[in-house]
């Protein structure tokens, strides 16, 4: 936590939203003991344990800031990163809705980092999103723009296909990854294989079936006029 407080607070105002996914440790009581002297962090706790993506869109929803920083709560993200983040999505503009971290450096086990990199170029060929790891839970996205996106378990392995659906850039960022300081990874090579491929087939058909979206302006009475 001290080190998210000294890389936000590079940013001026923020707030850290803590999504404890129904955990059955000390985890709530340790973060109620911090939030007694840090006013800008908060809990949001699921009743029950729901994935990472129920995580993200608990946390997104929460936020009360137009942009939000993701980060996963093992360690492995350097919150060092967060403000470089921010800082290359403002940079791009308002054409541009996520700024995605890629690891370097990945500390996982060989094994580990050969699925990643299949499903990376599975993936990458099958939806062309021009990314080559999505997996990285460092993200810095503006948050309407993740709201207006179609909601599924493991979206957040697919936000950068589906930010340029709905017609924003991506940027990309290296960011050095590091080794996993707490827990332990809740996805096997069956699961995540059988699981990966049904989503990415599902997404891939999302990005097929859009359609562009209408303007739609409103047409008032001139001033004066009554309607009927």
């Amino acid at each position: 936590m001290a080190e998210i407080e000294a890389a936000c607070a590079r940013l001026g105002v923020f707030e850290v939203v803590y999504v404890n996914d129904g955990s059955t440790d000390a985890t709530e009581g340790a973060l109620v003991d911090l939030m007694a002297t840090r006013p800008w962090l908060r809990q949001i706790r699921h009743a029950r344990s729901c994935g990472q993506s129920a995580a993200v869109r608990s946390g997104v929803r929460a936020a009360t800031a137009p942009i939000v920083v993701t980060i996963d709560g093992d360690g492995q993200n350097d919150p060092a990163y967060i403000p470089k983040l921010v800082e290359a999505l403002d940079a791009a503009g308002a054409s541009a809705g996520l700024a995605a971290g890629q690891r370097l450096g990945r500390k996982d086990t060989g094994f580990k980092k050969l699925q990643s990199r299949i499903a990376n170029g599975v993936r990458s060929r099958v939806l062309r999103d021009g990314t080559r790891d999505t997996g990285c839970g460092l993200k810095a996205l503006r948050r309407d723009v993740y709201l207006s996106l179609p909601y599924f378990d493991a979206l957040h392995r697919f936000m950068p296909a589906l930010v340029r659906r709905e017609g924003y850039e991506v940027v990309l960022v290296d960011v050095v990854d590091r080794p996993r300081l707490t827990g332990v990874s809740n996805y096997g090579f069956f699961d995540r294989l059988w699981v990966g491929i049904l989503d990415l087939a599902g997404v891939w058909w999302l990005i097929r079936r859009r359609r562009t979206a209408p303007v739609a302006t409103e047409i008032k009475a001139p001033f004066g006029r009554e309607t009927p």
